[in-house]
């Protein structure tokens, strides 16, 4: 590790055989030689990939060889936003594309999955195959296909995998959430989908327990009544878990029975899974990508700029509610292996993450930045206790890692991986701007945008702005942006939520700083999203539950971003007339919380307020309260449009009272 002369801190830097032996290497150089150019750097790849775009995403898929049934005539209808259309008449399958390699090595290992206790469970790529056939076989069978949706409440286990490619492999639309979401939360997801068939499990080991689901079927069952036929999981003995109901079919039933792999051939653009917004205002959005968009997106975000490929093992430390699920999954495009893990982070020891890396010989490790904080903080030394030596490069997204941690890492874990900080969304189930194999790490910087990808810093009025904080955009469509919002039928909602503030250019709200030398700071969300390690929470989802609680007039949730990468989320609530915030009314919000959302979601900090703020038209002033709490100096604040400045200056004093003694943890 060294400094350079502009303050910035150098971590690392690949040698020369090691950018020449990435396949974004050998990607550059494919492309000079099919277009005659030259591309000496990563700026000089980066700049053809934005300037010829339509060359650039026909390069992914060629140089890939995407298996399709019938190609296009051209890669895109044009470059206006939104509305380009990608690979019209291109037919393909995701499914049939993850699972290529098993025509060429059945029997290598596609996915290792990782229990607490349990032996892991290791399947083949010809033993995957034939899964996912079996399924989807059954799946059609039941009358599902094209366009119906299939659910899931599923923890992260190599099954859940199977039943996302199941349900592409019949074009049905894929949707899940993790085992942790009360039947409230899977309702304000699913309902609205109205899914045919759900999978779910009989239960899991988490944190040294085995937490039974079988419980649970009846709520789903009653909170989602377009659904069909309950499919369950059935990984436990019968005799720890309850009765699994009658008209349940059992997956081990389903994967028993043999069928030949078929794969419907969709067009490029045709549904693949329904991710979700925060539900800022309302409930979750249904953000609807697509088969062609998400497999060219992810062989260029996973096969380029992570360098992964056939001799490789990836773990992302994740739950499936989180779209980096979907990125765990979406390795095996690569023809990596994959490890998934249903259990507890900590179980075990705050190295728990590490410890599967080290034991599995990964090469590739992605995760939330809190969990390597939580180690660093913890005092635990991995490489100390365990052999990171095949450990080539860590994925860090969700969140900013703090700038200890990024020295941590080099110093407790590898001084010869790749270390990246990425930066994207749901909204296009990948990133912007993140790492690449050409590049040094300096601490505390994301290296650049990613390929194809034209994102920029702008200030209000639309303008450029470089060492500067402006608002994170995209100035040309990528095949991964969101072909709709599920029940938008106008598109009304989908341009109001990216192309509102500068029509015809994508804002993300995201506040970053952009270097002159193409460097990125991010800043956090330019909205009121909650973001908790990485997955979004609409604070109206929370308070919400919080305002049914008895005894609780209103409540108000912000999630602020501080310095040094850390993340303060308190929730302000107001007691009805006559009551007080007493430890017991305390309680009894972290328990409706903890049941109908997630324990994700119990804040740091529960705070009795006189008021909740709003303005004169009765919008809740979260954005203004989130700046006090970051710093912002309260004589900025528009006083004049609240329905009570009184207690936006009492907001203004709780937060200068948080930076002055710090939070006191929610017990």
């Amino acid at each position: 590790m060294s400094g350079n002369n502009d303050g910035r801190k150098l971590l690392w830097r690949p040698s020369a055989d090691r950018v020449e032996s990435s396949r974004m290497y050998d990607f550059a150089r494919w492309i000079e030689e099919e277009h005659d150019c030259e591309l000496p750097d990563f700026a000089a790849l980066h700049s053809w990939s934005v300037e010829s775009s339509s060359e650039f995403w026909q390069g992914i898929w060629d140089y890939f060889g995407v298996v399709s049934s019938s190609s296009a005539h051209q890669p895109m209808s044009d470059e206006g936003m939104p509305g380009t259309h990608w690979f019209p008449g291109a037919t393909l399958n995701y499914a049939e594309n993850s699972l290529s390699a098993a025509a060429t090595r059945p029997d290598e290992v596609a996915i290792i999955g990782e229990h607490e206790t349990g032996q892991p469970q290791i399947l083949t790529w010809s033993q995957l195959e034939a899964q996912v056939a079996s399924v989807a076989s059954w799946l059609r069978d039941l009358g599902i296909g094209p366009g119906d949706r299939v659910a899931g409440v599923l923890p992260n286990i190599p099954q859940t995998a199977v039943a996302l490619l199941a349900a592409a492999s019949v074009g049905a639309v894929w949707s899940v959430v993790n085992t942790d979401f009360g039947p409230g939360g899977v309702a304000d997801r699913f309902a609205q989908i109205e899914p045919k068939v759900l999978f779910t499990v009989d239960g899991y080991e988490f944190g040294g327990k085995l937490r039974d689901m079988t419980g649970s079927y009846r709520a789903l069952r009653e909170v989602l009544p377009s659904v069909e036929h309950l499919i369950v999981v059935d990984q436990l003995p019968p005799e720890s878990v309850g009765d699994i109901p009658e008209d349940a079919m059992r997956y081990s039933d389903i994967v028993a029975s043999h069928a030949e792999p078929v794969y419907e051939q969709v067009p490029f653009e045709h549904p693949l899974w329904i991710l979700y917004s925060s539900g800022t205002t309302g409930k979750p959005k249904g953000i609807v990508h697509s088969h062609g968009g998400v497999v060219l997106e992810f062989l260029k975000a996973l096969g380029l700029h992570a360098n992964l490929g056939p001799t490789d093992t990836a773990y992302f430390a994740v739950a499936t509610t989180w779209m980096v699920w979907n990125m765990l999954v979406g390795i095996l495009l690569t023809g990596s292996t994959i490890i998934t893990y249903d259990g507890a982070p900590t179980f075990g020891g705050t190295q728990k993450s590490l410890s599967l890396v080290a034991q599995n010989k990964a090469t590739f490790f992605g995760t939330g930045a809190g969990v390597l904080t939580m180690v660093e903080r913890s005092g635990v030394v991995p490489n100390v206790q365990e052999d990171f030596s095949a450990l080539r490069s860590i994925l860090v997204t969700g969140s900013p890692l703090p700038d200890s941690t990024w020295d941590w890492v080099y110093q407790s874990v590898s001084d010869n991986v790749r270390l990246g900080s990425d930066s994207g969304g749901t909204d296009i189930t990948s990133a912007f701007i993140g790492s690449n194999p050409f590049q040094p790490v300096h601490r505390g910087e994301i290296m650049g945008p990613y390929l194809g990808v034209d994102v920029q810093a702008w200030n209000a009025p639309g303008e450029r702005v470089w060492d500067e904080v402006g608002e994170l955009v995209i100035t040309k469509p990528m095949p991964s942006m969101p072909v709709y919002f599920w029940n938008d039928l106008d598109g009304s909602r989908y341009r109001a939520a990216y192309f509102d503030m500068y029509p015809g250019t994508w804002r993300h709200g995201d506040w970053v700083t952009q270097s002159k030398e193409g460097t990125f700071v991010v800043h956090g969300r330019s909205d009121s999203t909650i973001n908790r390690g990485g997955i979004r929470m609409g604070s109206a989802d929370i308070t919400h539950v919080v305002d049914q609680v008895p005894g609780v007039s209103a409540s108000m949730v912000i999630g602020a971003e501080l310095a040094g990468g850390d993340y303060y989320m308190p929730l302000f609530v107001v007691p009805e007339p006559g009551r007080a915030l007493s430890d017991e009314l305390k309680a009894n919000i972290v328990t409706a919380i903890r049941e109908h959302i997630s324990p994700r979601y119990v804040p740091d900090e529960i705070i009795e307020a006189p008021a909740v703020p709003r303005t004169r038209t009765g919008k809740l002033l979260e954005i203004p309260v989130k700046k006090l709490f970051q710093g912002a100096d309260p004589s900025t604040l528009n006083r004049a449009t609240t329905e009570d400045a009184e207690v936006l200056d009492w907001y203004a004093r709780t937060a200068q009272s948080y930076t002055a003694r710090g939070p006191r943890p929610t017990e």
